[in-house]
């Protein structure tokens, strides 16, 4: 993909124009300006735009991507990443397919590729399901024009199930606040990155933090650093900083230590995947959090967007596969020297051997509740079956 994919790097990101689609204002925002994480190029119509996540937060380097091998790519690589973006991301990949060769074989052919580049998330058999749906029946001459709208209002249906996400879980952020008294600060701990470079817009984990700082409620995050890839001390402590929020990057070990000494309030993180009983599958380490959380007593939510819940697996910790990566993600770390220069270097004994699972399940007993779309609710399938009967 490297040679056939273009890149516009933005040494001024508010010189870049807005990238919701005509008439809609986006809630993030980098340095004042709005943004959505996947938009139709507008020079061109047809070729979608994406933030290199790899590059972040060293530079804003932008990817125009023309055809599903790359699409295929930026998923594969991490240059596209967060759950529902690689839904998002993947429906346009369908289109751009399309372009090409309209017939049902290259369709289903398309939907396969990109369906096996990632394991763990559902969002992504999510959003290729439903592009599969939308374009099967339709006569081939129809398809392109589909498939550019289905993929548009997949990104519009995640930018509302985010925003309303956030208002959800704004209560709870609240309800600390008062307690704590005027003037105190909510503690939030997160664990990798659930913002909105991690969705359309807004994020998940996120849409409540950020609510409540537009609204101007006083909140801190404590942004683990999220080992091995560090999306969190990249990718979270970036947009938070970004869109002016307090933060503060801290090891992944360092959790349980701050809950002990009372400086987390509550903990909120992402989700790739929640089976029908409450399971939650997200990066690897969010179990560990969750066991601290309950023997500290700190509540511990995860946000749900409807896209996720996977009623087809009940117990997560035996039936979700779990994604196993390149061993070089732990051996090595990338970053930028003191004179500038970005460099990669390997921090693990030459001839030691590195194991990667990119994910783990946090049982649903240790979770407090699951923010979603449509409310709050515990993590049972009881619990889920009041908020989506449609699915249980």
């Amino acid at each position: 993909m490297g040679s056939r994919a273009v890149i516009r790097r933005l040494q001024n990101p508010k010189v870049i124009p807005k990238v919701a689609r005509a008439g809609q204002e986006t809630g993030m925002k980098i340095d004042g300006v709005s943004y959505r994480s996947v938009w139709v190029d507008r020079e061109d119509g047809w070729s979608i735009r994406i933030f290199d996540q790899t590059r972040l937060p060293w530079a804003l380097d932008i990817l125009r991507l023309t055809d599903e091998d790359q699409v295929a790519h930026a998923i594969r690589s991490m240059q596209v990443r967060g759950a529902p973006l690689i839904g998002a991301v993947a429906a346009y990949g369908v289109a751009l397919a399309l372009r090409k060769d309209a017939s049902t074989a290259n369709l289903e052919r398309v939907v396969a590729m990109l369906g096996a580049t990632r394991p763990t998330a559902i969002n992504l058999r999510w959003a290729l399901d439903r592009m599969r749906a939308a374009l099967h029946n339709l006569a081939p001459a129809d398809r392109v024009a589909a498939a550019y709208a289905e993929a548009a209002a997949i990104c519009d249906d995640d930018v509302e199930t985010c925003r309303k996400i956030g208002e959800h879980g704004l209560p709870l952020l609240r309800e600390i606040a008062e307690r704590k008294g005027p003037g105190s600060t909510v503690n939030i701990l997160t664990h990798c990155n659930a913002g909105w470079i991690a969705t359309v817009d807004y994020g998940t984990a996120l849409s409540p933090i950020y609510q409540a700082h537009d609204e101007g409620l006083k909140v801190h995050v404590w942004v683990d650093e999220t080992r091995p890839r560090n999306q969190g001390a990249a990718l979270t402590a970036w947009e938070l900083g970004k869109h002016g929020v307090p933060h503060t990057v801290v090891a992944d070990n360092a959790g349980g230590h701050l809950m002990q000494h009372g400086e987390v309030d509550i903990c909120i993180v992402g989700t790739d995947r929640v089976t029908r009983q409450g399971d939650v599958a997200n990066k690897i380490g969010t179990y560990l959090k969750a066991l601290a959380a309950q023997d500290n007593g700190v509540p511990f939510w995860v946000a749900l967007p409807h896209s996720t819940l996977d009623t087809t697996v009940r117990d997560g910790v035996a039936e979700i596969p779990i994604e196993e990566r390149n061993a070089g993600e732990v051996t090595d770390l990338t970053g930028r020297t003191a004179d500038g220069r970005i460099e990669t270097i390997r921090v693990v004994a030459e001839g030691s051997e590195a194991a990667n699972p990119a994910f783990d399940v946090t049982p649903a007993r240790l979770v407090t509740g699951l923010i979603t779309e449509r409310g709050r609710t515990e993590a049972s399938e009881k619990g889920l079956a009041a908020l989506y009967p449609e699915k249980l």
